[in-house]
C-alpha cells in the first residue's frame, strides 16, 4: 500500500500530525524504532502505577486550543507540579518562593526577601549577566545559587555554570508569594491512565509499525509514501556529514519498593554536587496513588554519545550555528518535513510540540 505520509516517530509530534492528516482524508503510516508508541512521554504500568519511563512529564499550557485538543484524547487530573529541593538533607520549596526564602534566610515578608536578594546581587557586582551563574545570582542571590542551582545545573549540563549561557534559566520562576506551583500555567495535569493511552487514542485507526529503523531502511520506506514527516535527529538524517550536534542524555535507575511511600512527593531534586543523580521521581504521586508498593526512578544526566537517547539539545552558539547549516540542507529536501525536538534541534515543552504539529499540519494540508 502507498500512503500520503510516512511519519517517522510515534511521539506527540508524529501522533498529532497523523491524526490531523487522517481527519483531512489522507492516509498515513507511522513508524518508530522503539517497540512502543508515545516517544519520551511513554508510560508503562508497574504494580498498578503508571511509570514515566523516560522521565517526569507534567502537562501544562496557557493555550486553550492545545488544552481542548488533548482533552479529546484523555481526561486530566488536577496534579500540580511542586518539586522539593534536597541539599544535603535540607529541604526547600521549588519554585523559589517565600517558603524557600524563609527556610534559607528566616525572612517572613516579601520586602525582606527582595532586600536580601538585592543585597547579594550588589555584593556580587553583577549589572549585565553574561552567563548562567551571573544570571542566577542576579535573580535569587548568592546563597540560593550556591545551594539550590549550582550543583544541580552542573550535573544536568556537565559544564560549570559560568560556561553556560544565561538564557537557560532566564525564565526561572521566582515568586515573592507563598505559591508552590512550579508552572505559571492556566491548565495543568496528568492524563488519567498515563500518556501512552492518550497517544493510543490519537493513533486509533492509523497504521503503525514498531521496531522499524527508518534510517537503516530509508530507501525502501521512502517508496511507501509521497511525503515524509521526520521527527528524528536532523544530523543523523544527513549522516552527520557536517558533524554531530551535541545533546545531553539521561539514564534512569528504576526500583520497585515494598513500601507505600518513599519520599512523599512526585519529584525531589538533589541540588548538591556530591549526589550523583539529579532527582528522584516517585511515580505514584503523579496520580495520587494508594497502591501498597511504590516505584521510584533516579535520574543521571550524561553527555550524549551514539547509542544513547538524545534528550536536551545543547543550544549554545556553536551548536546553533551547526544546526543552521543542517537546516539549509533540510530546506533542499522538498518531500521531507522536519519536526519536533530532535528534528528542529530545540527544547519543546509538550504543549509547544502539539502546537507546532497542529500548525505544520494545517499549513501542509491546506496545499
Amino acid at each position: 500500500m502507498r500512503y500520503d505520509y510516512l511519519i517517522v516517530g510515534a511521539g506527540l509530534y508524529g501522533a498529532v500530525f497523523a491524526r490531523e492528516a487522517v481527519k483531512a482524508g489522507k492516509t498515513c503510516l507511522v513508524i518508530d524504532k522503539r517497540p512502543q508508541i508515545a516517544g519520551n512521554v511513554y508510560t508503562r504500568e508497574i504494580e498498578g502505577i503508571n511509570v514515566h519511563v523516560y522521565g517526569a512529564h507534567i502537562f501544562h499550557t496557557n493555550s486553550r486550543e492545545v488544552w481542548e485538543y488533548v482533552n479529546q484524547y484523555a481526561s486530566f487530573n488536577r496534579f500540580t507540579n511542586s518539586p522539593v529541593a534536597n541539599y544535603h538533607g535540607e529541604l526547600y520549596s521549588l519554585p523559589f518562593n517565600m517558603y524557600t526564602f524563609n527556610r534559607m534566610w528566616g525572612v517572613t515578608t516579601p520586602q525582606e526577601a527582595a532586600a536580601k536578594i538585592e543585597e547579594q546581587r550588589k555584593a556580587a557586582g553583577i549589572t549585565e549577566p553574561k552567563n548562567l551563574e551571573e544570571q542566577a545570582i542576579s535573580l535569587v542571590g548568592t546563597d540560593i545559587y550556591e545551594k539550590l542551582i549550582k550543583g544541580y545545573t552542573q550535573k544536568q549540563w556537565g559544564r560549570p555554570c559560568d560556561q553556560l549561557p544565561a538564557f537557560i534559566i532566564r525564565r526561572l520562576p521566582v515568586r515573592l508569594t507563598f505559591d508552590n506551583n512550579y508552572f505559571n500555567a492556566l491548565y495543568q495535569g496528568i492524563p488519567t491512565g498515563g500518556y501512552t493511552k492518550m497517544v493510543e487514542r490519537m493513533l486509533e485507526g492509523i497504521a503503525v509499525r514498531l521496531n522499524v529503523d527508518y534510517l537503516a531502511q530509508k530507501q525502501e520506506l521512502d517508496q511507501l509514501a509521497d511525503k515524509v514527516i521526520y521527527t528524528g535527529p536532523i544530523d543523523a538524517y544527513f549522516g552527520y556529514r557536517l558533524g554531530a550536534l551535541e545533546y545531553r542524555s539521561v539514564r534512569f535507575e528504576t526500583e520497585i519498593l515494598d513500601m507505600p511511600n518513599y519520599q512523599g512527593n512526585a519529584t525531589v531534586n538533589y541540588t548538591d554536587s556530591e549526589t550523583p543523580w539529579t532527582r528522584i521521581i516517585e511515580h505514584k504521586w503523579f496520580e495520587f496513588g494508594d497502591q501498597p508498593k511504590t516505584v521510584i526512578s533516579r535520574e543521571f544526566s550524561s553527555e550524549w554519545k551514539p547509542g544513547d537517547e538524545p534528550y536536551y539539545p545543547v543550544n549554545d552558539e556553536k551548536n546553533n550555528a551547526l544546526y543552521a547549516r543542517y537546516r539549509e540542507l533540510a530546506e533542499k529536501e522538498p518531500h521531507i518535513i522536519f519536526g519536533g525536538r530532535l528534528g528542529e534541534y530545540r527544547y519543546y515543552d509538550m504543549d509547544a510540540v502539539i502546537a507546532a504539529a497542529l500548525a505544520k499540519s494545517r499549513e501542509e494540508l491546506r496545499r
